[in-house]
């Protein structure tokens, strides 16, 4: 779908919510060649078995890439990610585990250039269990609707 959603649109406080999406074997097993990230705490069961998690646990890489995939349901022509900050992994995420995601708008703000402004989305990434597993800060860069 694809929609003009103007830096004046956005409202704080504004949230949506994703569908689920279950991480399986496979995403961590192709995540792991794309990446190059072997490390046992991934791909080594038995090795897992002796740890504090006692299973596998999915890179955070992998659910970072998920869950930002969850929100995309939509192009804003007038609007692109400016960048991520604040990324943080709270809780492992296991292999079955189904996460979901909930975007709420934090802050908006004018940029260096008059034509556009700057919109922070909050993202928070939630398990089957509604735990929070992730959260980052999602900035975006959106052109202002007075300017086109």
């Amino acid at each position: 779908m694809f929609i003009k959603k103007y830096f004046e649109a956005f409202e704080l406080n504004d949230t949506r919510t994703t569908k689920g999406r279950t991480i399986t074997e496979t995403d961590i097993v192709i995540h792991a060649g794309q990446s190059g990230d072997f490390f046992p705490h991934h791909m080594d069961e038995e090795w897992c078995k002796t740890q504090p998690f006692k299973k596998r646990i999915a890179h955070g890489t992998l659910i970072f890439t998920v869950a930002i995939g969850l929100t995309a349901d939509m192009v804003n022509e007038v609007a692109m990610t400016y960048g991520y900050e604040r990324l943080r992994f709270i809780k492992p995420v296991f292999i079955n585990d189904t996460i979901s995601v909930t975007i709420t708008i934090k802050d908006k703000r004018d940029h260096k250039k008059p034509e556009y402004g700057l919109v922070t989305e909050l993202v928070e990434c939630f398990n089957q269990h509604k735990e929070l597993v992730m959260v980052c800060e999602h900035i975006l860069l959106v052109h202002k609707n007075s300017f086109s």
